[in-house]
């Protein structure tokens, strides 16, 4: 699926993957050099403007097309491209590596509760 919400010559919506995802990356399933989680965000770079996109295979211009606008989250540009986030992870690799995009990995403090927190929600369990 591309940006703008058609499918892809990849996928057929009876038969499914026409092209099969491991071939998209070349057989990779880990990105080189780069660690992805799923709420990963990721924006495109302003030098991807400069550079000849259509040289580009297709699933690459869509993720740079997506992530123009604002950030998203690798889960959320694996949704929309209807591709597994594992895919999604090693495009977005190499999209880094050519310095495309830029990414803001998730901060580890920032959605975890305190312990102290998570103390009174065990004690307020045991309560009941």
């Amino acid at each position: 699926m591309t940006a703008s919400g058609s499918s892809s010559s990849y996928f057929d919506e009876g038969a499914g993957y026409l092209v099969r995802p491991y071939a998209i990356t070349g057989g990779r399933t880990h990105p080189d050099g780069s660690d992805f989680t799923l709420i990963t965000l990721v924006v495109t770079s302003a030098s991807a403007l400069s550079r000849d996109r259509q040289a580009e295979q297709p699933e690459l211009t869509a993720i740079l097309d997506l992530c123009w606008e604002r950030p998203l989250a690798v889960v959320e540009i694996a949704a929309r491209l209807d591709l597994p986030a594992s895919v999604v992870k090693v495009l977005c690799g190499d999209l880094l590596d050519k310095s495309m995009i830029s990414v803001k990995a998730p901060s580890q403090e920032a959605g975890a509760p305190s312990v102290e927190l998570l103390e009174r929600v065990i004690h307020g369990i045991r309560k009941l």
